[in-house]
């Protein structure tokens, strides 16, 4: 580990885990992830080393099997797994925002049924918000879940863009229901939807039609979710309650967005770290494009970057952690990490001039992998969005 990205005041009991992830990240996902990637495989023998070493279960309280740690530990856990492949963070993210809302909003029997095989893994989340005719406008969901006689529901409709669709085996599915309230936003209901994995009819009434082809984010599955008339008992409801589910997803999506900063602030190392050594190896003039002073002043301004992004995701997992409402700080740090992690990425890309364009080198891959960052858990824009309404209600003249 070089200088950058380093993080104050953790106990030595994160310090040993994030040396386990570095070292498992530097020999198990490097080595491999280019063949993986340019092939569309899923990560297989990744996946299992990361339950192996507990990564599944490293926020699930110690009660349920897990390790009981933070979100920052996690955070930093997700930054190390993504600076070696981004698509294998992505495996564990939407299974974290799951676990994230059994553990703050599930029943004691739903913790009990599914934390503990969420820990070793066994249990895989997928979260499922987005539709085809809607992205950050929650409002706009159409899935519908309807209440028959004898108190279990129906679920009709289609979902969009599920990480880990395909291998996941428990989804948390956002429906509208008819509670009878006035605000749109109380007329959700989160369903924990069980199903097997892999693709076409799953469960009763459930289908996955197959893996979305992606620009990048290769390797795993993202997929849609058909539901008709998916027969569910009432008490899948996280929670046990309808008409919560809004504001169950919005305390997931705000774990989402610290993941999402985490991983942008992963490929931005990367990329300085290939941006570097690239520098160093390249000669023009008779010396090291390095040693020139227009590279050297884009390796001053990349690692800058890397430094600020990784500060702000830390900070918002931080605050995060001490149960504070954190829909600013969150999107602060998705927005900067994200948008910083695609400019450090793009000065790489032009420091290996022409071979950056080249299958052979790995900034090629990253030039993909970053551009999903603007987009997942929400666009810059909607960040800005949140951002200056909570600002302006903070700073009301």
């Amino acid at each position: 580990m070089g200088r950058l990205a380093q993080t104050e005041g953790l106990t030595d009991i994160q310090e040993e885990i994030l040396k386990t992830v570095h070292d498992f990240t530097e020999a198990r996902i490097i080595p491999v992830a280019q063949e993986l990637e340019h092939s569309d495989t899923y990560p297989a023998e990744i996946v299992e080393g990361l339950k192996e070493l507990g990564v599944f279960g490293i926020m699930i309280p110690e009660e349920y099997g897990g390790l009981g740690e933070s979100l920052l530990t996690y955070a930093l856990c997700v930054e190390e797994i993504a600076r070696g492949w981004m698509s294998v963070s992505g495996v564990i993210n939407t299974h974290f925002i799951v676990a994230h809302m059994l553990m703050n909003h599930g029943t004691e029997e739903q913790k009990q049924k599914y934390l503990p095989r969420m820990a070793t893994g066994e249990v895989r989340g997928a979260f499922s918000m987005s539709e085809p005719g809607l992205g950050s406008d929650v409002s706009a969901v159409s899935t519908k879940a309807v209440k028959q006689d004898d108190g279990s529901y129906e679920i009709t409709g289609n979902k969009m863009w599920l990480t880990n669709g395909g291998t996941s085996t428990l989804v948390a599915v956002l429906t509208k229901t008819d509670e009878g309230a006035e605000s749109v936003y109380r007329n959700m209901t989160t369903f924990l939807v069980e199903k097997t994995p892999g693709f076409g009819e799953v469960e009763q009434g459930i289908t996955v039609p197959g893996k979305i082809d992606k620009m990048g984010y290769k390797g795993i599955d993202t997929t849609e979710m058909v539901f008709d008339h998916h027969k569910i008992a009432a008490e899948q409801i996280l929670g046990g309650e309808p008409g919560k589910g809004f504001f169950q997803m919005m305390d997931g999506v705000e774990v989402g967005r610290v993941n999402v900063a985490a991983r942008a602030c992963g490929l931005a190392i990367r990329g300085f770290e290939l941006g570097i050594a690239y520098a160093q190896q390249r000669h023009t003039f008779g010396k090291a494009i390095a040693e020139h002073q227009a590279i050297l002043f884009r390796l001053a301004e990349m690692a800058t970057k890397v430094e600020t992004a990784h500060a702000m995701m830390v900070r918002a997992a931080r605050l995060k952690d001490t149960g504070e409402r954190v829909d600013v700080d969150a999107g602060m740090a998705k927005m900067l990490a994200s948008e910083y992690a695609n400019e450090v990425v793009e000065d790489s890309f032009r420091i290996h001039g022409g071979y950056g364009y080249s299958k052979e080198y790995e900034i090629e891959r990253l030039m993909r992998e970053v551009k999903f960052m603007l987009i997942g858990e929400g666009t810059s824009d909607i960040q800005k969005m949140i951002i200056g309404r909570q600002l302006l209600k903070e700073y009301k003249a």
